[in-house]
């Protein structure tokens, strides 16, 4: 891919418009990068190397947790922007802890250490989190640049990378798009230290998956709402942006539904096929 420095291609053209509008239908904001780039819109971004929007996370943290001190808040985003290791999966691994079981800080107040604990997602008030999708956006690290179809910040967090190509072989369609992941989380991977779900789109058709998985791993989402599966005429892809992006449902599938598993040799992150019911104990399982 292009170096740093030299202009990235966008591929708007890869995205079917149902896409965009889907989130923006679930109530998302969704932008183009060329507005950004022109300054119709200000997303708390200043460079193309940063993968976190900083403003967009302070102030959503400051929302989330408003007893909290703004030294707390501060240590929280940097444990959150610091990497501690090389290891993708392992960096992963530690986010997701944060992401679900919030972020534990020590600080220094009127000189003595002070333990808290701050939130990055509030998934009882949901208006208090901030959703935006991006298309596209550009990433540089190191000597390489990407431009990833859509991105999915939640508190200005890169939650989900989707990744749209072109019409072409029928057989290979989805398997491009798997490629295309795997050239980017190895070549700008600070963008996937934070990634919750990936996804590849074809036309109406969707594809979900993790940062481990592997190209057999990528499948349909079935429900929409965890119940019922819907009327042959919903699209795979709608039923995908709806069922794993509603912002209810987004949380519950965060929390309860994405594990990491690990031995000797890798960590293992896994998306479990049965999507959120929205009945309590419910005993109605699906099939995929």
């Amino acid at each position: 891919m292009a170096a740093a420095g030299v202009r990235v291609a966008s591929r708007r053209e890869a995205i079917a418009p149902s896409l965009l509008t889907w989130f923006e239908v679930i109530g998302y904001t969704v932008l183009l990068e060329p507005d950004i780039a022109l300054g119709k819109y200000q997303i708390g971004r200043s460079s193309y190397s940063d993968v976190v929007l900083y403003q967009r996370l302070h102030s959503a943290l400051q929302k989330i947790n408003p007893t909290k001190s703004d030294e707390a808040i501060a240590a929280a985003i940097h444990q959150v922007i610091y990497t501690e290791s090389s290891d993708l999966p392992k960096n992963n691994r530690r986010f997701h802890k944060f992401l679900t079981n919030g972020v534990e800080v020590e600080y220094l107040y009127n000189e003595e250490i002070v333990h808290d604990k701050v939130w990055l997602i509030d998934s009882s008030n949901l208006l208090n989190n901030d959703w935006l999708a991006i298309h596209p956006l550009s990433v540089v690290e190191g000597s390489y640049a990407h431009c990833p179809d859509v991105v999915v910040f939640i508190n200005g967090l890169p939650l989900a990378v989707i990744v749209s190509i072109q019409p072409s072989d029928e057989q290979a369609t989805f398997k491009e798009g798997y490629q295309q992941i795997q050239t980017y989380s190895q070549q700008i991977p600070k963008l996937f230290s934070y990634n919750t779900f990936l996804v590849i789109t074809y036309g109406n058709r969707a594809r979900i998956g993790t940062l481990t998985s592997d190209w057999e791993e990528f499948l349909p989402w079935r429900t929409i709402d965890g119940e019922d599966f819907p009327a042959k005429s919903v699209t795979e892809l709608e039923v995908l942006i709806q069922g794993i992006f509603d912002k209810r449902r987004f949380f519950e599938l965060v929390k309860h539904f994405v594990v990491f598993e690990s031995n000797e040799i890798r960590i293992t992150k896994k998306l479990l096929r049965r999507p959120f019911c929205t009945i309590p104990n419910s005993n109605k399982t699906f099939n995929y």
